[in-house]
């Protein structure tokens, strides 16, 4: 009799493991594909622009997000090159989202219309 309740604990506790790490790996499957956002800027307000750049950088890492490429100089293959160019890259989609949906970015979206052109776009990377 005590051999079947062991064997019972220890199917319980396998069942338990199991979905435990089906539960991690569906999540680590969810959130592996990085996303970027690359934006081709024409800046018409340079203070303006300092600004927005200075509280932007904040808004970007408080969300989980860093730079890759963040001006710097740009050398023309074919065709004419934006005058600054940036990407910066968030570990996954919903931290995009958290990026996006920030109180403080809707601010700043309404502050970049009057301080520069912008082209921007999020694309899904390849997940690691």
């Amino acid at each position: 009799m005590k051999k079947n309740y062991k064997a019972a604990l220890a199917l319980l506790a396998g069942i338990t493991l199991g979905g435990a790490s089906i539960q991690v790996l569906h999540a680590q499957t969810k959130s592996a594909v990085p996303v970027y956002v690359v934006n081709e800027v024409d800046v018409t307000d340079q203070a303006g622009f300092k600004t927005y750049s200075e509280r932007q950088e904040v808004l970007i890492k408080k969300n989980g997000g860093r730079y890759i490429i963040r001006g710097g100089k740009i050398n023309a293959i074919d065709g004419t090159p934006p005058k600054r160019f940036t990407i910066y890259v968030f570990d996954n989609v919903e931290k995009l989202q958290s990026w996006q949906n920030d109180p403080a970015q809707k601010e700043l979206m309404a502050m970049r219309s009057k301080i520069a052109k912008f082209r921007s776009f999020a694309v899904e990377g390849i997940s690691n």
